[in-house]
């Protein structure tokens, strides 16, 4: 009786981890560390909607602030584009730059 709750046990949690990971993942929470950052000051409309928490809409923002104001120095700039706020912020401020990538 023990082994068979220890192994229900293991593999609820094993459902559990696969569950987190896989919303967390298409959430946009866990980024691949070999992937390619976006940047912000040259990517399109499109490259910018593939960021967690940007839309069609965000992303125009996006343009339209760095063609008025010219490019980010850093990324925390891009709160000030209206619509994006600390939480989106903490979201992509893994997955996005400022400077060619090399």
């Amino acid at each position: 009786m023990k082994n068979l709750i220890t192994k229900s046990l293991a593999a609820g949690l094993a459902v559990i981890i696969a569950f987190t990971t896989a919303v967390s993942v298409q959430g946009g929470l866990i980024s691949d560390p070999g992937a390619e950052k976006i940047n912000i000051n040259t990517a399109s409309q499109a490259e910018l909607q593939k960021l967690p928490r940007i839309g069609e809409v965000v992303a125009k923002r996006i343009i339209d602030f760095r063609e008025k104001n010219g490019k980010f120095k850093k990324i925390e700039e891009i709160m000030k584009v209206k619509g994006i706020g600390e939480k989106t912020f903490m979201n992509i401020k893994d997955l996005i730059t400022v400077v060619s990538e090399k």
